[in-house]
């Protein structure tokens, strides 16, 4: 009896905490993100836009995105998307660049994809749109603000610059890290992270975090497993006859 109880409660708490940690490595809300988030100082970079449409009963039918003047990049050159027409518009700014001995005065400040019929981000379906981009300036970070449009004329704002320590924003803003030139990130080396670009970076369907979570909980699974079939074995050889 003793065995069947401890048996039945050990599988009690075997569900309860996976079912507790499986709401925490469920995948987080879909928004517009660069890909990949990081990239190094002055260097140049392929960067892309990925784009989810997040409605159910509309298409994402033109896509804005500004590149801030404050952290200007000299050359930016769009790739062709099939079925979507690009504008590029260009800023005087403020502090001339210095390139390859030479000043910049002007810059791409804002780029809009704008889908022709038929080639709209239906529901489910997600669309990158990429750029070529450099040098890249010596700042820790690019914030991109990105405008969303849908066939039914909402405008959903990816504007809001995430900060450390609090939670993720309702709508964030996609960020380039800029690490400085010779440095890697925290923790992890250089290939490390290009190999896992896009798992890392697959925004609404769960990516390298997700994955990482997922084999946390295994872990923990297995772990209290073993406990519990250790308790089990223990009622057991007690319960035998000497």
């Amino acid at each position: 009896m003793r065995v069947r109880m401890a048996a039945g409660l050990g599988v009690a708490v075997l569900a309860g905490v996976v079912a507790s940690l499986g709401v925490g490595v469920g995948p987080a809300s879909a928004h517009v993100t660069v890909n990949p988030r990081e990239a190094t100082q002055g260097g140049y970079a392929k960067l892309a836009f990925r784009v989810p449409n997040e409605r159910d009963n509309a298409s994402t039918v033109k896509v804005e995105v500004t590149i801030p003047t404050e952290t200007a990049i000299a050359s930016v050159s769009t790739r062709p998307t099939p079925g979507w027409s690009v504008t590029v518009e260009r800023a005087k700014l403020t502090t001339p660049l210095k390139v390859h001995d030479s000043e910049v005065t002007e810059a791409v400040s804002k780029i809009t994809w704008t889908a022709a019929s038929g080639s709209d981000v239906k529901p489910g379906q997600f669309q990158e749109f990429e750029v070529s981009a450099g040098p890249l300036p010596e700042v820790d970070q690019i914030v991109f603000k990105a405008l969303q449009t849908y066939s039914t004329g909402e405008i959903v704002r990816w504007i809001e610059e995430p900060q450390a320590g609090q939670e993720e924003p309702e709508h964030p803003a996609p960020v380039l890290k800029l690490a400085k030139q010779g440095a890697q990130p925290a923790g992890t080396g250089a290939a490390v992270v290009n190999a896992n670009a896009n798992l890392a970076d697959e925004g609404s369907d769960g990516g390298a975090s997700g994955w990482y979570a997922a084999a946390g909980v295994a872990g923990l699974v297995a772990g209290l497993a073993g406990l519990v079939f250790g308790v089990l074995a223990w009622r057991r050889s007690g319960s035998q006859p000497s």
